[in-house]
């Protein structure tokens, strides 16, 4: 995804699909700022991601902490990523313990059913 500020405007513009399955362009806005986000992922995805990007934010600002938004936008990457990393933590250990779940049900399974070649 790419964005380019395009200032604060309350009309929505159509979203703009290129030829053959190229990129679109979506409008988002973040902050009451609009944006429009060139990307190959479908558009409400994209607004869905926009829409978090923007709630996180505010829920920073919320605190009562940080008033400026640059501020804010920098610790709501620092927490967004923070998860990101999370996932992927958790997503390895599920992968790990797949593996090891798959090795000792394999163990129980005939030989023919394992994969093993008979000698």
């Amino acid at each position: 995804m790419s964005a380019d500020e395009e200032g604060r405007t309350e009309e929505r513009a159509e979203d703009h699909t290129a030829p053959r399955g190229g990129r679109s362009s979506v409008r988002v806005s973040i902050l009451g700022d609009d944006y429009n986000i060139r990307t190959d992922a479908p558009a409400a995805h994209t607004r869905d991601v926009a829409a978090h990007v923007d709630r996180v934010i505010r829920q920073v600002m919320s605190s009562g902490t940080v008033v400026e938004t640059h501020k804010a936008a920098i610790l709501a990457a620092l927490q967004i990523t923070d998860e990101l990393f999370r996932a992927r933590a958790e997503a390895r250990d599920l992968g790990t313990r797949t593996s090891e779940l798959a090795a000792e049900v394999r163990r129980w399974l005939p030989p023919t059913k394992r994969g093993e070649s008979q000698g």
